[in-house]
């Protein structure tokens, strides 16, 4: 029995095969673009309707605010934040504008281990509940509105960095605390810079004292030897500048302790980002 076949010109079926192929990939595209659409439309939804049920708060004071995780006015108000004029070795604030690049007494005098230190806010009355609420309340989800904030006013130190570390925590503290709060920020910012994580780098070989109630000189002893830099992760931070991450700055003993040990491990440099410093009757304290 005689088959019967068309034969179709091989330049026509080239031709033909573009357009089935080219009305096919529209297709899908158009099949992916309406995918993303109904799971935006999904999550809106949802979001709309967490909002209705739990209505967004105040991270600080739990008033009403317009949106999740944020400070509502009162608590804005009554962030401190730092911004320029400033030392711009320690980050602390000047009372009056004398012109830019300028260090402070403190700098000058006792110049730390780190290279450049910044920070959100002065740590006193929202900035130092957040923090305590972080610490010590279990209020791990803060690091996100935290750490966001830390991004925005270390972007200088960021836009340098190759590297981003928390300050460890002694393995004894971290199992009664449950999480290190360094970290989580550290994450947050790494996360919103884009930049390499290394929770593991550095660690906090001796267990010392509390530095609450130290004073600046038994603070320094307390962490001597206190970090260390495994050999196996010396490769990462050999030349590199690196970004220290913790929640508060004090005297500064706890970062010169660990970028000390960073500077020793070969890194290039090492700039510190907090989210609060204190600052008391215009002396900077340099934890």
């Amino acid at each position: 029995m005689a088959e019967w076949q068309i034969e179709t010109p091989v330049g026509q079926a080239t031709a033909d095969e573009a357009l089935v192929t080219g009305h096919t990939r529209s297709a899908n595209g158009a099949l992916r673009d309406s995918a993303k659409r109904a799971r935006l439309a999904l999550r809106t939804g949802l979001h709309g309707l967490l909002g209705i049920v739990y209505p967004p708060t105040c991270i600080a004071c739990r008033a009403a605010t317009g949106e999740a995780q944020a400070l509502c006015p009162a608590c804005w108000r009554g962030v401190g934040f730092i911004e320029r004029p400033y030392c711009e070795r320690l980050g602390t604030p000047f009372p009056v504008d004398l012109g830019a690049g300028l260090l402070s007494p403190a700098a000058i005098a006792d110049p730390p281990v780190f290279a450049r230190a910044r920070a959100v806010c002065r740590f006193d009355g929202t900035a130092r509940e957040l923090v305590h609420r972080l610490k010590y309340g279990d209020r791990v989800e803060l690091s996100l509105t935290l750490g966001r904030m830390m991004a925005q006013a270390g972007r200088e130190l960021i836009g340098d960095a190759d590297l981003i570390l928390p300050v460890p925590l002694h393995r004894t503290r971290l199992w009664r605390r449950r999480f290190n709060q360094a970290a989580a920020l550290a994450q947050v910012v790494a996360r919103e810079a884009g930049l390499p994580l290394a929770t593991t780098a550095l660690t906090r070989i001796r267990r010392t004292r509390q530095q609450v109630g130290l004073t600046r000189a038994q603070r320094a002893d307390n962490l001597q030897g206190a970090f260390h830099i495994p050999a196996a992760m010396r490769g990462l931070v050999e030349g590199r500048r690196a970004l220290l991450v913790d929640d508060v700055l004090t005297t500064g003993a706890t970062v010169n302790a660990a970028s000390r040990a960073l500077l020793r491990a070969g890194a290039s440099a090492v700039d510190v980002l907090t989210f609060a410093r204190v600052v008391t009757d215009g002396r900077e304290g340099t934890t």
